[in-house]
């Protein structure tokens, strides 16, 4: 997974890209030219790579959160090799908000508003998603953002757990998908509404 913004009003034209969630103090970094890579300090794993000075390498860059096609994504490879990191970017066109169905929701043992769902998403691709809204319930059509998805107020969605049980997305209220909330807890979406389509935030 990767998550990719471009930051030039506060960076100053850098492209960052990341791979996995880890606090600054557990990573390290190493430069060679416009290009630093950022690594942890446990394992040496990759985290993330930055590109300063993007504008010169890349064309129709805009603030905030971005979608790389394969051009962009082939020349940041080449950058990448030409630096010397054994570090390749992948395309990934797969909607990150989509219509998911409920098909079962249990309270989470030693919580008193939480609940573990299971939510199909796609062809029978079932997420494990923990939920603290009241209203959530088996059988409900919902927005559901998957891992990668970067919420209206920046918020990028990460694997995580609550209370010790795994949790891989999450089912959005309106108000979080930056939408007129017109009742408290998650937009649940009319029954005809088609599971895995994309939902447009």
């Amino acid at each position: 997974m990767q998550i990719t913004t471009y930051n030039n009003n506060g960076l100053n034209d850098v492209l960052m890209i990341q791979f996995k969630k880890m606090e600054a103090t557990k990573q390290v970094t190493e430069r060679n030219g416009d290009i630093v890579l950022i690594k942890s300090k446990a394992d040496g794993e990759a985290t993330g790579i930055n590109l300063f000075k993007a504008s010169d390498y890349l064309e129709g860059l805009t603030e905030g959160p971005l979608e790389l096609d394969k051009k962009a994504v082939d020349k940041l490879n080449s950058l990448i090799e030409e630096a010397g990191f054994s570090v390749k970017l992948e395309t990934d066109y797969s909607p990150k908000f989509v219509i998911g169905y409920v098909t079962s929701c249990e309270p989470v043992e030693g919580s008193d508003h939480l609940n573990l769902t299971q939510t199909e998403v796609d062809n029978g691709e079932i997420l494990q998603i923990v939920c603290g809204a009241a209203n959530i319930a088996q059988g409900q059509k919902v927005v559901v953002a998957r891992t990668g998805a970067v919420m209206p107020d920046g918020m990028i969605i990460w694997p995580g757990e609550l209370k010790g049980v795994e949790s891989n997305g999450m089912i959005c209220s309106a108000r979080e998908l930056g939408l007129p909330q017109e009742g408290k807890g998650i937009m649940v979406l009319p029954d005809d509404a088609e599971v895995g389509k994309a939902f447009s935030v």
